[in-house]
């Protein structure tokens, strides 16, 4: 009998600690992944567009200037995103001043909670445009006007779908050739276009600012940020194959950039940054040289995330400009 009660009272336990666990996981996953409807980091941005659009409202942006960065008539587009088919929306804009059945393009992708109308994706797509790039700016799954599929982010596991949907549309309907088509990302957007690229050989280059590394490094790091202890990680991962069918651990843009075979990735990260570490960006930089690849990342000094393009927008542009150039030609 006295067995019976220690084996029933230590199954107990186990059953207890077990639900307390993977509540918790489910709680850590819930706060994770959620997804604010629409483009709610920057709910101001929601007045931007290609034509006509302002800096972060913020104190640290709030004197930028945008002059000269607006783009012309854009085209309101929607297609569907790669293998799962949700509708994606987006604005393409055709390059200025050149022929723009010739001229190569860039698709650009946002960061978490975050959308087409911020000033982050509009600033560098006018500095691709003005300099004679054709540009598609999209909304992610979940976010801006896109379909929502379940109101949570895959860490851009199912994300990269979306950017290689934009892909395809550029490819069956305005004709460009793979090898004239580059990805933009930032943050979350910069994880999904490294990925995009892995799994689509015919990426032709890549740029990518402020991504993480490995999924899970991420994952431990951000629970510290919320002060929930790290070997929870496992059990949010968990919860979310649970939960959602979301396998957030399945792909990483550091898997994904063994996969390059030397194509070319432009890495850029700020040393202030507190949202991702830059140090991200030294283990993406050496992932891709020990795989073939070649490249040095841009490291901006005083910069937070994805702060570069606003902290030092000259020197943004020039080597954003120059790398697609370069690598898709003009």
């Amino acid at each position: 009998m006295r067995r019976r009660l220690f084996i029933f009272g230590v199954v107990t336990l186990v059953i207890a600690v077990t639900a307390v666990y993977l509540g918790v996981g489910a709680y850590v996953y819930n706060v994770i992944s959620a997804v604010k409807p629409g483009c709610q980091t920057h709910i101001e941005d929601m007045k931007n567009s290609p034509s006509a659009f302002s800096a972060p409202s913020d104190e640290a942006h709030a004197q930028a200037d945008m002059t000269g960065f607006e783009m012309g008539a854009y085209e309101e587009v929607k297609f569907p995103s790669r293998d799962d088919k949700l509708m994606i929306d987006g604005w393409y804009v055709p390059a200025q001043e050149v022929d723009a059945a010739d001229a190569p393009a860039v698709i650009l992708v946002h960061g978490l909670n975050d959308c087409k109308h911020s000033p982050y994706m509009l600033l560098p797509a006018g500095m691709l445009n003005r300099a004679g790039f054709n540009v598609l700016m999209i909304d992610l799954r979940d976010h801006g006007d896109s379909q929502v599929e379940d109101g949570r982010f895959a860490g851009g596991t199912e994300e990269y779908r979306d950017a290689l949907g934009a892909w395809d549309w550029l490819v069956s309907e305005k004709h460009i050739p793979p090898e004239k088509i580059g990805l933009f990302g930032t943050s979350l957007g910069a994880a999904t276009v490294l990925i995009a690229m892995g799994e689509e050989p015919r990426v032709a280059a890549t740029w990518e600012d402020s991504s993480y590394a490995d999924i899970q490094v991420a994952i431990t790091a951000e629970l510290g940020r919320y002060g929930v202890p790290t070997f929870f990680e496992p059990g949010g991962i968990l919860m979310g194959k649970i939960l959602s069918g979301d396998d957030i651990a399945v792909r990483s843009p550091l898997a994904a950039v063994s996969q390059l075979n030397g194509r070319p990735v432009f890495i850029t990260h700020g040393d202030a940054d507190k949202r991702l570490s830059v140090q991200y960006a030294y283990d993406l930089a050496d992932a891709i040289n020990a795989n073939g690849g070649q490249v040095e990342p841009w490291i901006v000094h005083g910069s937070g995330h994805i702060e570069a393009m606003f902290y030092d927008t000259a020197d943004y542009q020039q080597k954003l400009v120059a790398f697609f150039t370069q690598s898709l030609g003009r």
